[in-house]
């Protein structure tokens, strides 16, 4: 079985090179961390991570507390977890899903929060000793990845508004206390204010059925052209299907705009242009930032917005791919 020494060996460097290469790569090269991982492929090496973990007292468990009821098939946390999974792989942690209830049930190393409310601060639910990091916009203190959910907005509402409507809706979901709504918000009304027109908002369940019933309150006695920027593909989708339904033409008397891109999108009639969330990749940065917030000791990491891309499709266009 070969070692460590022998993996030094073989790339011609120290042995405390090789060990800096496998428990802190971002601290090396990638040239060099390529020369460590082609000797230890050749030789077959894999890194005892179980005594390590001992030496260091690390349990190598993530947990990832999900503080909202969420679909287990639901495409955006299996984009998310996706992401996590991957980089947590990479240096042989484990992860676990956790709820509030079962968060303290067996030890782990730290911990990615999301679905957080205000509520939940409030309660002291946080009150915790090891490194956490958020995903979600947060503005007290925490370290956090998110989305820049307001620049988001910003370039759906300015699309709509370039391709000729004059009367934009926003419609939210009903979390308006929430930073990442606050910030959707922000983000429409700016660019609305900025063309000189009336913001017009509404706030539903993030249900494409209540936002069917809501699209329909807006559609049924008015034929006048409209935009609706919806703060989800799952709003969009009810919209969209409302819209139809009164037979309007997407791109010539009514556009209609999600947020996310992760899949809901995709299989809407007509194709639903929406904000894309980088998904996969913020699930790899979580881990990235967590682990490395575990080996600075529990040093604080910052916080960290993605830039959203808006993918333009038939439900403003009227034009499928």
């Amino acid at each position: 079985m070969a070692t460590l020494a022998d993996v030094a060996k073989r790339a011609n460097v120290s042995k405390m090179t090789v060990s800096r290469v496998i428990n802190h790569p971002d601290q090396v090269s990638d040239e060099l961390k390529m020369l460590v991982y082609s000797a230890m492929e050749a030789l077959e090496y894999v890194p005892n991570y179980a005594a390590r973990a001992l030496v260091q007292n690390r349990t190598q468990v993530i947990k990832f507390l999900i503080l909202e009821e969420i679909d287990t098939v639901e495409p955006y946390y299996m984009n998310l977890l996706t992401g996590i999974s991957r980089e947590l792989d990479k240096y042989y942690y484990s992860l676990q899903l956790v709820t509030q209830r079962s968060r303290n049930i067996g030890a782990y190393d730290g911990l990615i929060v999301t679905g957080i409310r205000d509520k939940d601060y409030d309660m002291g639910l946080l009150d915790i000793d090891k490194p956490v990091i958020f995903y979600g916009e947060n503005k007290r203190g925490y370290d956090s990845i998110d989305v820049d959910n307001k620049k988001g907005t910003e370039l759906a509402t300015t699309h709509v508004i370039e391709i000729g409507f004059s009367r934009v809706v926003f419609l939210g979901i009903d979390l308006l206390d929430e930073q990442f709504m606050k910030s959707r918000l922000e983000g429409y009304e700016e660019v609305v204010k900025k063309h000189n027109l009336q913001p017009e908002s509404y706030f539903i369940a993030n249900s494409s059925s209540v936002a069917e019933e809501k699209a329909f309150e807006l559609l049924r006695y008015n034929s006048e052209k409209i935009a609706i920027v919806c703060a989800s593909d799952r709003i969009a989708i009810g919209v969209v299907r409302a819209a139809a339904t009164f037979g309007r033409r997407f791109g010539e008397n009514i556009a209609v705009t999600g947020f996310d891109g992760v899949f809901l999108d995709r299989i809407s009639s007509p194709k639903i242009t929406t904000v894309r969330s980088p998904v996969v990749e913020m699930g790899e940065e979580l881990a990235k930032m967590l682990l490395a917030k575990i080996n600075d000791h529990g040093k604080p990491q910052g916080n960290l917005l993605f830039t959203p891309k808006l993918l333009i499709r038939a439900s403003t266009t009227g034009k499928e791919e």
